[in-house]
Protein backbone atom coordinates (compact mmCIF):
# COMPACT_ATOMS: atom_id res chain seq x y z
CA UNK A 1 0.00 0.00 0.00
CA UNK A 2 1.21 3.56 -0.67
CA UNK A 3 2.65 5.41 2.32
CA UNK A 4 3.35 9.11 2.93
CA UNK A 5 6.59 9.88 4.75
CA UNK A 6 7.63 13.23 6.20
CA UNK A 7 11.25 14.34 6.10
CA UNK A 8 12.35 15.16 9.67
CA UNK A 9 14.55 18.09 8.63
CA UNK A 10 12.64 20.37 6.24
CA UNK A 11 9.25 18.65 6.51
CA UNK A 12 8.60 17.82 2.86
CA UNK A 13 6.46 14.77 2.12
CA UNK A 14 7.24 11.82 -0.14
CA UNK A 15 4.86 9.13 -1.34
CA UNK A 16 6.42 5.68 -1.17
CA UNK A 17 4.40 3.82 -3.79
CA UNK A 18 5.47 0.20 -4.13
CA UNK A 19 2.73 -0.38 -6.72
CA UNK A 20 4.94 1.56 -9.11
CA UNK A 21 8.05 -0.34 -8.09
CA UNK A 22 10.55 -1.60 -10.61
CA UNK A 23 13.38 -4.02 -10.13
CA UNK A 24 16.90 -2.53 -10.26
CA UNK A 25 17.58 -4.19 -13.62
CA UNK A 26 14.72 -2.14 -15.08
CA UNK A 27 16.51 1.10 -14.26
CA UNK A 28 18.90 1.38 -17.18
CA UNK A 29 21.33 4.09 -18.20
CA UNK A 30 20.63 5.97 -21.40
CA UNK A 31 22.69 5.07 -24.44
CA UNK A 32 25.66 7.39 -24.80
CA UNK A 33 26.67 8.33 -28.31
CA UNK A 34 30.21 8.94 -29.48
CA UNK A 35 31.52 11.94 -27.58
CA UNK A 36 33.33 14.88 -29.10
CA UNK A 37 37.04 15.47 -28.41
CA UNK A 38 37.66 16.14 -24.72
CA UNK A 39 39.11 19.54 -23.75
CA UNK A 40 39.63 18.49 -20.12
CA UNK A 41 42.41 15.94 -20.64
CA UNK A 42 46.00 16.78 -19.74
CA UNK A 43 47.70 18.63 -22.60
CA UNK A 44 44.52 20.47 -23.61
CA UNK A 45 44.84 23.25 -21.02
CA UNK A 46 44.62 25.99 -23.66
CA UNK A 47 41.13 24.78 -24.61
CA UNK A 48 39.59 25.44 -21.18
CA UNK A 49 38.86 28.45 -19.02
CA UNK A 50 41.70 29.88 -16.95
CA UNK A 51 43.14 27.85 -14.10
CA UNK A 52 42.02 28.98 -10.65
CA UNK A 53 44.01 26.48 -8.62
CA UNK A 54 45.47 23.01 -9.03
CA UNK A 55 47.33 20.24 -7.27
CA UNK A 56 50.43 19.85 -9.44
CA UNK A 57 53.63 17.95 -9.84
CA UNK A 58 56.58 19.99 -8.50
CA UNK A 59 57.99 22.47 -10.99
CA UNK A 60 54.96 22.61 -13.30
CA UNK A 61 53.26 25.89 -14.18
CA UNK A 62 49.58 26.92 -14.22
CA UNK A 63 47.68 26.23 -17.46
CA UNK A 64 50.18 23.55 -18.45
CA UNK A 65 50.46 19.75 -18.08
CA UNK A 66 51.56 18.24 -14.78
CA UNK A 67 48.36 18.71 -12.77
CA UNK A 68 46.52 16.06 -10.73
CA UNK A 69 43.31 17.97 -9.92
CA UNK A 70 42.49 21.29 -11.54
CA UNK A 71 39.88 24.01 -10.88
CA UNK A 72 39.12 26.23 -13.87
CA UNK A 73 36.68 28.98 -14.79
CA UNK A 74 33.72 27.78 -16.83
CA UNK A 75 33.68 29.05 -20.41
CA UNK A 76 29.87 29.14 -20.18
CA UNK A 77 29.34 30.66 -16.73
CA UNK A 78 25.90 30.98 -15.17
CA UNK A 79 27.08 34.06 -13.22
CA UNK A 80 29.90 36.52 -13.88
CA UNK A 81 32.75 37.87 -11.74
CA UNK A 82 32.64 41.08 -13.78
CA UNK A 83 29.20 42.05 -12.49
CA UNK A 84 28.39 44.09 -9.40
CA UNK A 85 26.00 43.12 -6.62
CA UNK A 86 23.64 46.09 -6.84
CA UNK A 87 19.95 45.56 -6.19
CA UNK A 88 17.23 47.55 -7.94
CA UNK A 89 13.46 47.57 -7.97
CA UNK A 90 11.01 47.76 -10.85
CA UNK A 91 7.63 48.24 -9.27
CA UNK A 92 6.91 45.05 -7.31
CA UNK A 93 9.81 43.22 -8.99
CA UNK A 94 13.30 42.92 -7.48
CA UNK A 95 16.40 42.70 -9.64
CA UNK A 96 20.06 42.12 -8.89
CA UNK A 97 23.18 42.09 -11.02
CA UNK A 98 24.33 38.57 -11.87
CA UNK A 99 27.58 38.56 -9.92
CA UNK A 100 29.07 35.21 -9.02
CA UNK A 101 31.56 32.65 -10.18
CA UNK A 102 31.22 29.34 -11.97
CA UNK A 103 34.10 26.89 -11.75
CA UNK A 104 34.71 23.37 -13.00
CA UNK A 105 36.81 21.01 -10.91
CA UNK A 106 38.52 18.53 -13.23
CA UNK A 107 39.09 15.50 -11.06
CA UNK A 108 41.73 13.67 -13.10
CA UNK A 109 44.19 14.52 -15.89
CA UNK A 110 43.33 11.17 -17.48
CA UNK A 111 40.16 10.64 -19.48
CA UNK A 112 38.27 8.93 -16.67
CA UNK A 113 34.51 8.85 -17.02
CA UNK A 114 33.54 8.61 -13.37
CA UNK A 115 34.82 9.65 -9.94
CA UNK A 116 34.57 6.04 -8.73
CA UNK A 117 37.22 5.05 -11.29
CA UNK A 118 39.81 7.01 -9.30
CA UNK A 119 41.77 5.52 -6.42
CA UNK A 120 40.95 6.55 -2.86
CA UNK A 121 44.15 8.63 -2.65
CA UNK A 122 43.17 10.43 -5.88
CA UNK A 123 39.69 11.18 -4.51
CA UNK A 124 41.36 12.61 -1.39
CA UNK A 125 43.06 15.19 -3.63
CA UNK A 126 39.70 16.04 -5.20
CA UNK A 127 38.25 16.62 -1.71
CA UNK A 128 41.26 18.82 -0.92
CA UNK A 129 40.46 21.05 -3.91
CA UNK A 130 36.75 21.08 -3.05
CA UNK A 131 37.40 22.41 0.45
CA UNK A 132 40.14 24.80 -0.68
CA UNK A 133 37.88 26.48 -3.22
CA UNK A 134 34.95 26.78 -0.80
CA UNK A 135 37.18 28.47 1.76
CA UNK A 136 38.69 30.78 -0.85
CA UNK A 137 35.30 31.90 -2.18
CA UNK A 138 34.04 32.59 1.33
CA UNK A 139 36.56 35.44 1.55
CA UNK A 140 34.78 37.36 -1.21
CA UNK A 141 32.19 39.60 0.51
CA UNK A 142 29.99 39.59 -2.60
CA UNK A 143 29.14 35.91 -2.18
CA UNK A 144 26.70 34.44 0.32
CA UNK A 145 26.61 30.81 -0.76
CA UNK A 146 28.41 28.31 -2.97
CA UNK A 147 26.90 25.12 -4.35
CA UNK A 148 29.27 22.23 -5.04
CA UNK A 149 27.68 19.55 -7.21
CA UNK A 150 28.16 16.92 -9.89
CA UNK A 151 25.94 16.03 -12.86
CA UNK A 152 26.62 12.52 -14.14
CA UNK A 153 25.13 11.00 -17.26
CA UNK A 154 22.52 12.06 -19.74
CA UNK A 155 20.18 13.92 -17.42
CA UNK A 156 19.40 16.50 -20.12
CA UNK A 157 20.83 17.90 -23.33
CA UNK A 158 22.04 16.32 -26.54
CA UNK A 159 23.74 12.95 -26.31
CA UNK A 160 26.10 13.95 -29.10
CA UNK A 161 27.50 16.79 -26.99
CA UNK A 162 28.47 14.71 -23.94
CA UNK A 163 32.02 14.93 -22.61
CA UNK A 164 32.52 12.07 -20.20
CA UNK A 165 35.50 13.38 -18.25
CA UNK A 166 34.92 13.27 -14.51
CA UNK A 167 34.37 16.76 -13.12
CA UNK A 168 32.28 18.69 -10.62
CA UNK A 169 30.97 22.24 -10.60
CA UNK A 170 31.13 25.02 -8.03
CA UNK A 171 28.88 28.06 -8.33
CA UNK A 172 29.04 30.96 -5.86
CA UNK A 173 25.99 33.23 -5.62
CA UNK A 174 25.27 36.67 -4.12
CA UNK A 175 22.19 35.26 -2.37
CA UNK A 176 21.40 32.32 -0.13
CA UNK A 177 18.95 30.28 -2.25
CA UNK A 178 15.44 29.84 -0.82
CA UNK A 179 15.67 26.05 -0.76
CA UNK A 180 18.92 26.30 1.20
CA UNK A 181 17.36 28.80 3.62
CA UNK A 182 14.43 26.48 4.23
CA UNK A 183 16.76 23.69 5.32
CA UNK A 184 18.87 26.02 7.46
CA UNK A 185 15.80 27.51 9.13
CA UNK A 186 14.30 24.07 9.76
CA UNK A 187 17.52 22.93 11.45
CA UNK A 188 17.60 26.15 13.47
CA UNK A 189 13.97 25.68 14.58
CA UNK A 190 14.62 22.07 15.64
CA UNK A 191 17.63 23.20 17.67
CA UNK A 192 15.61 25.93 19.39
CA UNK A 193 12.96 23.40 20.43
CA UNK A 194 15.21 20.52 21.47
CA UNK A 195 18.70 21.97 21.87
CA UNK A 196 20.03 19.24 19.59
CA UNK A 197 21.10 19.01 15.96
CA UNK A 198 18.39 17.34 13.88
CA UNK A 199 21.02 15.67 11.69
CA UNK A 200 22.79 14.19 14.71
CA UNK A 201 19.41 12.83 15.81
CA UNK A 202 18.87 11.35 12.33
CA UNK A 203 22.30 9.71 12.54
CA UNK A 204 21.47 8.16 15.90
CA UNK A 205 18.11 6.89 14.65
CA UNK A 206 19.56 5.41 11.46
CA UNK A 207 22.24 3.57 13.42
CA UNK A 208 19.63 2.27 15.87
CA UNK A 209 17.32 0.97 13.12
CA UNK A 210 20.04 -0.11 10.69
CA UNK A 211 17.63 -0.99 7.88
CA UNK A 212 18.55 1.98 5.68
CA UNK A 213 22.35 1.90 6.11
CA UNK A 214 24.36 1.43 2.91
CA UNK A 215 27.95 1.90 4.12
CA UNK A 216 29.77 2.98 7.26
CA UNK A 217 33.23 3.58 8.65
CA UNK A 218 34.57 5.21 11.80
CA UNK A 219 33.91 8.75 10.56
CA UNK A 220 30.96 8.59 8.12
CA UNK A 221 27.56 6.97 7.71
CA UNK A 222 25.85 6.47 4.34
CA UNK A 223 22.15 5.63 4.26
CA UNK A 224 18.98 5.92 2.20
CA UNK A 225 16.96 8.66 3.94
CA UNK A 226 13.61 7.79 5.51
CA UNK A 227 11.65 10.05 3.13
CA UNK A 228 13.84 9.52 0.04
CA UNK A 229 12.53 11.64 -2.83
CA UNK A 230 14.13 9.47 -5.50
CA UNK A 231 14.78 5.73 -5.74
CA UNK A 232 18.15 4.73 -4.25
CA UNK A 233 18.88 8.22 -2.93
CA UNK A 234 21.86 8.14 -0.53
CA UNK A 235 23.06 10.64 2.06
CA UNK A 236 26.60 10.61 3.49
CA UNK A 237 26.98 12.37 6.86
CA UNK A 238 30.02 12.85 9.07
CA UNK A 239 29.48 11.23 12.46
CA UNK A 240 31.24 14.11 14.17
CA UNK A 241 29.08 17.22 14.17
CA UNK A 242 30.31 19.76 11.60
CA UNK A 243 28.27 22.48 9.89
CA UNK A 244 30.64 23.43 7.09
CA UNK A 245 32.09 20.98 4.56
CA UNK A 246 34.83 23.50 3.82
CA UNK A 247 36.08 23.06 7.39
CA UNK A 248 36.41 19.27 7.13
CA UNK A 249 39.81 18.44 8.65
CA UNK A 250 42.29 16.74 6.28
CA UNK A 251 42.53 13.78 8.66
CA UNK A 252 38.98 12.86 7.56
CA UNK A 253 39.67 13.03 3.81
CA UNK A 254 40.65 9.33 3.49
CA UNK A 255 37.53 8.05 5.28
CA UNK A 256 35.26 10.32 3.25
CA UNK A 257 36.96 9.38 -0.01
CA UNK A 258 36.53 5.68 0.79
CA UNK A 259 32.83 5.82 1.66
CA UNK A 260 32.08 8.11 -1.31
CA UNK A 261 33.81 5.74 -3.73
CA UNK A 262 32.00 2.75 -2.19
CA UNK A 263 28.57 4.38 -2.53
CA UNK A 264 29.17 5.45 -6.13
CA UNK A 265 30.38 1.96 -7.04
CA UNK A 266 27.36 0.32 -5.43
CA UNK A 267 24.97 2.62 -7.28
CA UNK A 268 26.77 2.11 -10.60
CA UNK A 269 26.94 -1.69 -10.25
CA UNK A 270 23.36 -2.22 -9.09
CA UNK A 271 21.65 0.28 -11.38
CA UNK A 272 23.71 -0.07 -14.56
CA UNK A 273 25.55 3.26 -14.28
CA UNK A 274 22.51 5.54 -13.96
CA UNK A 275 22.54 9.30 -14.38
CA UNK A 276 22.76 11.01 -11.01
CA UNK A 277 23.36 14.30 -9.25
CA UNK A 278 25.36 14.73 -6.12
CA UNK A 279 25.00 17.88 -4.07
CA UNK A 280 26.87 19.09 -1.01
CA UNK A 281 24.55 20.62 1.58
CA UNK A 282 26.75 22.92 3.63
CA UNK A 283 26.66 26.13 5.65
CA UNK A 284 26.41 29.47 3.84
CA UNK A 285 29.22 31.96 3.95
CA UNK A 286 29.18 33.96 7.16
CA UNK A 287 30.82 37.36 6.81
CA UNK A 288 31.52 39.16 10.06
CA UNK A 289 29.10 42.04 9.56
CA UNK A 290 26.19 39.61 9.12
CA UNK A 291 27.37 36.80 11.38
CA UNK A 292 24.36 37.21 13.69
CA UNK A 293 21.98 36.02 10.95
CA UNK A 294 23.00 32.38 11.44
CA UNK A 295 24.23 32.77 15.00
CA UNK A 296 23.60 29.12 16.03
CA UNK A 297 24.57 27.47 12.76
CA UNK A 298 27.70 25.83 14.17
CA UNK A 299 25.47 23.99 16.65
CA UNK A 300 22.27 23.41 14.66
CA UNK A 301 23.44 22.54 11.12
CA UNK A 302 25.35 19.50 9.82
CA UNK A 303 26.80 19.23 6.32
CA UNK A 304 26.05 16.18 4.16
CA UNK A 305 26.37 14.87 0.63
CA UNK A 306 23.18 13.88 -1.20
CA UNK A 307 23.48 11.42 -4.11
CA UNK A 308 20.29 11.21 -6.18
CA UNK A 309 20.07 8.74 -9.09
CA UNK A 310 17.80 10.13 -11.83
CA UNK A 311 15.58 7.10 -12.35
CA UNK A 312 12.13 8.70 -12.39
CA UNK A 313 10.71 11.85 -13.96
CA UNK A 314 8.58 14.51 -12.32
CA UNK A 315 5.15 15.01 -13.89
CA UNK A 316 2.05 17.08 -13.16
CA UNK A 317 1.47 15.81 -9.63
CA UNK A 318 5.06 16.43 -8.54
CA UNK A 319 5.20 19.90 -10.11
CA UNK A 320 1.78 20.83 -8.73
CA UNK A 321 2.28 19.66 -5.14
CA UNK A 322 6.02 19.47 -4.56
CA UNK A 323 5.43 15.91 -3.34
CA UNK A 324 7.70 13.33 -4.95
CA UNK A 325 6.65 9.76 -5.69
CA UNK A 326 9.32 7.15 -4.93
CA UNK A 327 8.56 3.62 -6.20
CA UNK A 328 11.32 2.00 -4.12
CA UNK A 329 11.13 2.01 -0.30
CA UNK A 330 14.46 3.21 1.10
CA UNK A 331 14.73 0.06 3.23
CA UNK A 332 14.62 -2.05 0.05
CA UNK A 333 17.02 0.27 -1.75
CA UNK A 334 19.54 0.17 1.10
CA UNK A 335 19.37 -3.62 1.31
CA UNK A 336 19.97 -4.01 -2.43
CA UNK A 337 22.84 -1.51 -2.44
CA UNK A 338 24.47 -3.07 0.62
CA UNK A 339 24.22 -6.59 -0.84
CA UNK A 340 25.64 -5.55 -4.21
CA UNK A 341 29.06 -7.06 -4.82
CA UNK A 342 31.67 -4.59 -5.94
CA UNK A 343 35.10 -5.59 -7.25
CA UNK A 344 37.66 -5.68 -4.44
CA UNK A 345 40.35 -4.57 -6.85
CA UNK A 346 38.47 -1.26 -7.18
CA UNK A 347 40.01 -0.27 -3.86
Amino acid sequence: MPELRRDPVVGYWTIISTERSRRPVEFSAADIKEERPCPFCEGKEDETGGEVTAIREPGTLPNSPGWLVRAILSKLPILSLDQGSNRTGRGIYDLMEGVGTHELIIESPKHKHDLDELGVSEIEKVIQVYTHRLNALEKDPRFKYALLFKNHGLISGSASDVIRHTRSQLIATPITPKRVKEELQAAQSYFERRERCVFCDVLRREREEGSRIVAENDAFLAFCPFASRSPFEVWILPKKHCADFGKLAPEYFPAFAFVLKECLLRIKTLLNDPPFNFIFHTAPFRHKKKAVYWKTIEEDYHWYLQISPRLTHDAGFEWGTGIHINPTPPEDAAHLLKETEIPKESF
